[in-house]
């Protein structure tokens, strides 16, 4: 080993090199205020090698690019970790290099002559939100497809160039795969050149000029204490480095990766909101309504920016010590309290906004089915084709033309004969049975002639669980035994037969009732002896649909039967 590396030093010199790196003396000795620049490198490569091999499975396409995604979250082996160590890996990015801002600032980094490398380093922060909101489009679901639209329609508002802007940005007039692939090589191939340039400038001024000490330590003990950078500083760093690799980690396995929606449907709406990081900015917005809403789109980044940028050149203080340089301090520091103030007002409004919640829970609900569905296999059309995997579609189809004028089904349909959500279950028949007259049941309809069933709450239930039952539902023995015998002495055995084959003696035969088997052939012709005979009101489906709709109609209704 020791051949090789002389072999290997004399013709690259490693070793000066390195010890080029590990000798650097710090002024002032090690500190723990100096890791977050090697913190922050340590997050920029992870970005590097996840984004790589998420490259390596993406495919950037409107047709694809869902679809891509929702394999590495779910059958790519520990695809949603990756994934999740990317989203989070950029989220950590952010917060070190806020935390980076903050202790530069409080020991007076950005002053001259370090001037330019404050500059430089508020320009990679700039970087690095931009390369979030570039990859906020990438899985084309629902959320990065709205927030997307509405970050691009800003763009567009920029008086004179904005619309040229914006149609760069859109690959034309529409959202489309020109857009997708735009954004995708601004993600991986303009702005990690970018940060790789502007980390290369970083770094070649931070050794140029050094490191800051702190004002609290005095000049003539800066050299006294100086160390070189090995061993201390670099334990430091590496342990500093290890703590937030290993928080990402456990975030990520915390929430289970990074999370997708369903995919991007231009026909839906969707209150779409940014990341924690922009979110200050969209609670600004809500502040100034109307037309000024984009003034305070294009100014408020532009004042922020103008901040962080002409902080050396506020500070005119005669030293570093932070009590002499009251006035940028508290000019940064103020600008940092509103962000985060922005930021905490908007989380709690949404947690209070019950609209806000239930659209994310019908959100949630969405991204569960199409991620399911996609497992069975993308259609070649991508995207929103992954519903046509589902079997019921075609049945909510029918539903929705066949039976939505009468009844309601998951709050669509109209109520003029019974509600089916929960239709057959024993909850249903127990209410059904104390009031069959409900408006959710028989109410709107003219069959009136079953009265309602009068007993204690013990007979009640026990009755439900007899008749859900009949259906091949599984209930507890005792009420089942005790409801059976019920249903005989009150005299329900005198208007309805339980064998499933015999005719109406005045209600429908319950004999498999609830199940999709009797659906089936009560759809075919509800008039049907076993079922309302004479008394029917309601049409047959025999000679309006094929079997196969008829049965898929019957599943969607039916009781689902539990596992047993």
């Amino acid at each position: 080993m020791s051949r090789l590396g002389d072999w290997l030093d004399e013709r690259s010199g490693w070793r000066a090199t390195l010890a080029h790196f590990l000798d650097e003396p710090i002024p002032g000795g090690p500190q723990a205020a100096y890791v977050f620049g090697s913190v922050l490198l340590a997050l920029v490569l992870l970005q590097a090698v996840t984004g790589a091999v998420l490259a390596a499975h993406y495919a950037p396409s409107v047709s694809d690019a869902w679809a891509s995604v929702a394999f590495i979250e779910d059958q790519l082996t520990l695809g949603w970790f990756l994934r999740g160590l990317h989203a989070t890996g950029a989220s950590a990015t952010i917060v070190v290099m806020g935390a980076h801002l903050v202790q530069t600032a409080l020991w007076g980094a950005y002053r001259k002559p370090r001037e330019l490398n404050w500059i430089v380093g508020v320009l990679l922060l700039g970087t690095v939100l931009a390369f979030a909101l570039t990859g906020y489009l990438l899985p084309f679901d629902q959320k990065g497809y709205w927030a997307t639209q509405v970050a691009t329609a800003l763009v567009g508002a920029v008086p004179v160039s904005g619309h040229a802007l914006e149609r760069v940005l859109l690959g034309g007039e529409t959202f489309g795969n020109l857009t997708l692939t735009h954004f995708y090589a601004l993600h991986v191939i303009a702005l990690p050149a970018l940060v790789l340039l502007l980390v290369v400038v970083h770094v070649a001024l931070m050794r140029r000029h050094g490191v800051t000490p702190s004002s609290a330590i005095a000049d003539a003990d800066l050299a006294a204490r100086a160390r070189p950078f090995w061993p201390g500083q670099a334990l430091r760093d590496l342990a500093a480095i290890a703590i937030a690799v290993v928080a990402v980690a456990l975030w990520v396995m915390h929430e289970h990766g990074a999370g997708l929606e369903a995919p991007a449907d231009p026909t839906s709406s969707y209150d779409a909101r940014p990341e924690w990081y922009f979110t200050p900015l969209f609670e600004l917005l809500k502040l100034f309504p109307g037309r000024s809403e984009v003034v305070a789109a294009l100014v408020a980044p532009l004042v922020l920016g103008g901040i962080f940028l002409g902080l050396p050149f506020f500070d005119r203080s005669p030293s570093r010590a932070p009590r002499d340089r009251k006035l940028p301090l508290i000019l940064l520091g103020a600008t940092l309290f509103a962000l985060v103030w922005l930021g905490v007002r908007a989380h709690f409004e949404d947690a209070r906004s019950e609209s806000y919640q239930a659209q994310r829970q019908v959100a949630a609900a969405q991204a569960t089915r199409a991620r399911e569905l996609a497992k069975k296999g993308m259609p070649p059309s991508g995207g929103t084709a992954v519903y046509e995997n589902d079997p019921g579609r075609a049945a909510r189809g029918v539903f929705a033309f066949r039976c939505s004028g009468c009844h309601s089904l998951a709050g669509e349909g109209e109520a003029r004969a019974p509600l089916l959500d929960g239709w057959g279950t024993q909850a249903w028949v127990r209410k059904f049975l104390v009031n069959p007259d409900d408006a959710t049941f028989y109410g709107p309809t003219k069959l009136h002639e079953m009265k309602a069933t009068t007993g204690t709450p013990e007979d009640l239930d026990a009755l439900a669980a007899y008749v859900t039952a009949l259906g091949g539902s599984k209930v507890d023995d005792a009420p089942r035994a005790r409801g059976e015998k019920l249903f005989a002495d009150t005299g329900c055995d005198m208007c309805h037969e339980t064998d499933g084959t015999g005719d109406s003696q005045g209600g429908p035969n319950l004999g498999g009732w609830g199940s999709a088997a009797w659906l089936h052939d009560f759809l075919v012709d509800p008039a049907q002896p076993r079922f309302f005979g004479r008394r029917n009101q309601m049409p047959k489906f025999g000679d309006k649909l094929k079997d196969e709709d008829i049965l898929g109609l019957a599943k969607l209704i039916a009781v689902p039967l539990p596992k047993r």
